[in-house]
C-alpha cells in the first residue's frame, strides 16, 4: 500500500503486524525504544515513590476509589507513551523496496554442419554415428540461452536445413526427422557444406559467429574446396569448431546373413579438419565414441558463452513519515487532555 493522499494517513492497515512483517527498518536498533521508554517510565514511577512516600489512608466505602471513572487518569500516560513510541518507529525508518532486474544478452550465432553421408551409419557410436550425433547436437541447442541457431547438413551435397534462429522446439523437431535418404547425392562435400553456413551467416550482424562442423570423412564431393571455404568463412568473422566423429580402422556396421556382426574400414582425414579449426580461429576435436562427443559440446557450450549484462533498478519508499504524524497527533491529544480533569498517572 502507498500513501497516495492525506486520508492514507489514518488508515489502519499501518498497524497491522503483516505490515511491520513487510518492512525494511532502516535503524532497526530503533525499535527496542518501544520497552525501553515505558521501562523508563515505571521506573521514574517507582524512584518517585521512593522519595515522596505516599500515606495510605482508609476511606468510607462511598468515597473508595474503586470506581471505573477513576482509570480516566491513565489516558494522558496512554497517550504520551504512544507519541513516544510512533516516534521510535518513525526513527526506526520503515521501508518498502521494489527492485527490478533488466537482462540483455548479448545472443551468438551458431551454424550446426552435419554429415549425413552413408559413412555416419557406421555402429562404433550408438546406435550409429549419425543418430549420436542428432542426440548431442539436441542437448547442446536445449542448454543455449537468446543464442540464433542453423542447421546446415551435408553428404555429396549441401543443404541448408533450417535458418539462424531461436525457435528451439522447430529446430530440435527438424533434427530428430533427419535421416540418411534426405540427399540422393553420394559422397562428402565438406567444402560445401561449410561454404553453404558461411553464406547463412555472413549479413549477421552479431558480434560472435560460430561454425560447428561435424564429420567422419573426407572431402570427396562438391564443387568447393574445403580450404577455401574456410578462409571464406573466416574472413567473415566465424569461428569454425571441427569435430571428428569415429574411429580408424575396422568398424562393426550391421550384421550378415547369419546374424553375426559385420566390421567394415573406416577412414577419415583428419589433417583437413584440423586446418579448417586452425584457419577458422577455433579448435579441433576428435570423438570416438558417445561419451567423448558429449564432452566435446559441453566444452564448446562453455566457451562460447553469451554475454548477459544486467541491470538493476531499486525503488525506495519510507513510511517513517506516517508514525511521525500519528506521533505529533499523539503528543498534541496529551498537551490537551493533561490540562483538563485528567491526571497523569506516571508522570505526575
Amino acid at each position: 500500500m502507498s500513501v497516495n493522499s492525506i486520508s492514507d494517513f489514518f488508515s489502519l492497515y499501518w498497524f497491522f503486524p503483516e505490515t511491520f512483517k513487510s518492512f525494511d527498518w532502516e535503524n532497526i536498533w530503533a525499535l527496542h525504544l518501544i520497552w525501553i521508554i515505558p521501562l523508563l517510565m515505571i521506573l521514574r514511577k517507582f524512584v518517585k515513590l521512593l522519595k515522596n512516600p505516599v500515606l495510605e489512608l482508609s476511606l468510607p466505602g462511598s468515597v473508595a476509589t474503586n470506581n471505573p471513572w477513576t482509570y480516566l487518569r491513565l489516558v494522558p500516560t496512554l497517550f504520551f507513551l504512544l507519541s513516544l513510541w510512533m516516534v521510535a518507529l518513525a526513527l526506526a525508518r520503515p521501508q518498502k523496496s521494489n527492485e527490478r532486474v533488466e537482462q540483455y544478452t548479448e545472443g551468438i550465432d551458431i551454424m550446426l554442419v552435419l554429415d549425413i553421408s552413408e559413412s555416419m551409419d557406421l555402429q562404433d557410436f550408438q546406435p550409429n554415428r549419425l543418430e549420436a550425433a542428432k542426440e548431442t547436437a539436441i542437448d547442446f541447442i536445449n542448454g543455449r540461452f537468446g543464442d540464433r541457431i542453423g542447421m546446415v547438413i551435408f553428404s555429396g551435397e549441401a543443404y541448408s536445413l533450417a535458418p539462424l534462429t531461436t525457435d528451439y522446439n522447430l529446430l530440435t523437431d527438424l533434427i530428430k526427422d533427419i535421416s540418411f535418404n534426405m540427399m540422393d547425392a553420394k559422397g562428402t562435400a565438406i567444402g560445401s557444406a561449410i561454404a553453404a553456413g558461411t553464406n547463412r551467416m555472413r549479413e549477421a550482424e552479431s558480434k560472435s559467429k560460430v561454425m560447428i562442423l561435424l564429420s567422419d570423412g573426407e572431402n570427396n564431393a562438391g564443387n568447393v574446396d574445403p580450404i577455401f571455404a574456410a578462409e571464406l568463412a573466416a574472413a567473415f568473422d566465424i569461428k569454425i569448431y571441427s569435430i571428428a566423429v569415429g574411429k580408424d580402422g575396422m568398424v562393426p556396421y550391421g550384421v550378415d546373413f547369419f546374424g553375426r556382426p559385420q566390421m567394415i574400414e573406416s577412414y577419415l582425414d583428419e589433417t583437413t579438419l584440423r586446418e579448417i579449426a586452425t584457419i577458422g580461429g577455433g579448435k579441433f576435436y576428435r570423438a570416438s565414441d558417445d561419451n567423448a562427443l558429449e564432452q566435446i559440446f559441453e566444452e564448446i557450450d562453455n566457451l562460447e558463452k553469451a554475454e548477459i549484462i544486467e541491470s538493476r533498478y531499486k525503488e525506495t519508499n519510507d513510511y517513517y513519515r506516517i508514525y511521525l504524524f500519528w506521533g505529533l497527533l499523539f503528543f498534541f491529544s496529551w498537551m490537551i487532555l493533561k490540562s483538563t480533569f485528567f491526571n497523569n498517572f506516571l508522570l505526575d
